[in-house]
């Protein structure tokens, strides 16, 4: 029902809050699901109060029960405890304040707990969101590594020392949050989102150290298994032991079995790393050494093989040489005048053929094969051949 109220005319406080309590007294009650956040119960109080958040976002009722509802809770209530209560709400007049009054609290079992992680598993995997193909390999040597892991914690010292012992010098950014209760989704998503936004983180690493499947919930909350997989920076699992399995390990790019896994994971050893440069070094110069070994033996049989041709050549030409210079000797006009020949040339020094050009009494020059002589005709003869 309106009220008609002006600045001339405005309505009291009390009707104000009597109306609404009015109006929120007609709610019927309701289920709850929630985690509780805050519960400090006082010895002989008949009233307990507890704060019942989501576990997925930043919002939290405030629950009224009576002191045997909650004595009757089995397991007993404790901080962090995911339950269900059947309440009614109920508004406080005199402060203006909202709560619920239970009716009916109920413990969430694990198996129930197990059984709305396998419905989320199914709905994840039908999206795909699992699937390999989604998955970023992680880079050989990032430039910076992003860390979330509870404050002071364990997990992040294994991470830390174990990264400075295989590759020193590589840097951090550290974001230390709850990873346990009902701020640990919160935490952990904001500080995944604030490393994803950084351009030099190359990976980011979440690592918690082992605990019971109530302590490792948050790590399968849907909010942050999907802000995982928006994220853009690869992203290295390291929850627990390597027998639990949250959803953010199969959403993440690479699942480590314990934070120290983790740090083998994504850092590469520069022992190893120096041990593999001398094993190729070392292979290199023995396939260099026997390459040139190979290159000096076949330059020392072409070597071989081409003085073995030169000679055979030189032999070869020296033979058709002589042979030439002995039929090049038979054919000469010295070799002649060797067998007893003389070559006869007249006074202008024209060779003689013919006895009949000389007349008698002329001077004739005889060459014979050792010198030359000068000789006058008597007479001529003319023989037969």
């Amino acid at each position: 029902m309106a009220l008609d109220s002006s600045a001339e005319h405005p309505t009291p406080v009390r009707t104000v809050s009597r109306l609404v309590g009015e109006w929120i007294g007609r709610l019927g009650p309701i289920w709850i699901d929630g985690q509780v956040a805050e519960f400090r119960p006082r010895p002989g109080a008949r009233n307990i109060y507890l704060v019942l958040r989501d576990p997925d976002v930043d919002m939290s009722l405030t629950i009224v029960a009576d002191a045997a509802l909650v004595g009757g809770v089995e397991p007993p209530l404790a901080q962090g405890q995911r339950i269900i209560v059947f309440a009614k709400p109920e508004y406080w007049t005199g402060r203006g304040s909202l709560q619920y009054r239970a009716k009916e609290i109920r413990s969430v079992g694990l198996g129930a707990l197990l059984e709305q992680l396998e419905r989320l598993r199914h709905l994840l995997t039908a999206e795909g969101i699992f699937s390999l193909e989604r998955k970023q390999p992680l880079p050989f040597l990032p430039r910076r590594i992003g860390l979330i892991c509870g404050r002071n914690s364990a997990a992040m010292h294994d991470v830390l020392v174990n990264v400075e012992d295989r590759w020193p010098g590589i840097p951090f950014e550290v974001r230390e949050v709850a990873v346990q209760g009902v701020q640990a989704v919160s935490g952990v998503t904001e500080a995944l989102l604030e490393l994803d936004a950084i351009e030099d983180v190359d990976v980011i690493v979440i690592a918690r150290g082992g605990g019971s499947v109530e302590d490792l919930l948050p790590f399968s909350n849907e909010s942050l298994v999907r802000a995982a997989a928006a994220a853009r920076t690869p992203i290295v699992s390291a929850i627990g032991h390597e027998q639990d399995a949250p959803l953010l390990d199969l959403v993440a790019d690479l699942r480590a079995s314990t934070p120290t896994d983790a740090a083998k994971r994504i850092v590469p050893s520069w022992q190893e790393q120096f041990s593999i440069i001398s094993a190729l070094r070392n292979r290199s110069v023995s396939g260099l050494r026997n390459r040139l070994d190979r290159e000096s033996g076949f330059a020392q049989d072409s070597r071989r093989r081409m003085r073995t041709r030169l000679n055979h050549l030189i032999d070869t030409n020296q033979r058709d040489l002589e042979h030439l210079t002995a039929r090049v000797r038979a054919l000469s006009p010295a070799a002649t005048l060797e067998r007893g020949y003389a070559i006869v040339t007249n006074e202008v020094g024209e060779i003689v053929r013919d006895a009949s050009t000389v007349s008698p009494g002329e001077f004739i020059r005889i060459r014979v094969a050792q010198g030359a002589f000068q000789a006058q005709s008597v007479d001529s003869t003319t023989e037969e051949s």
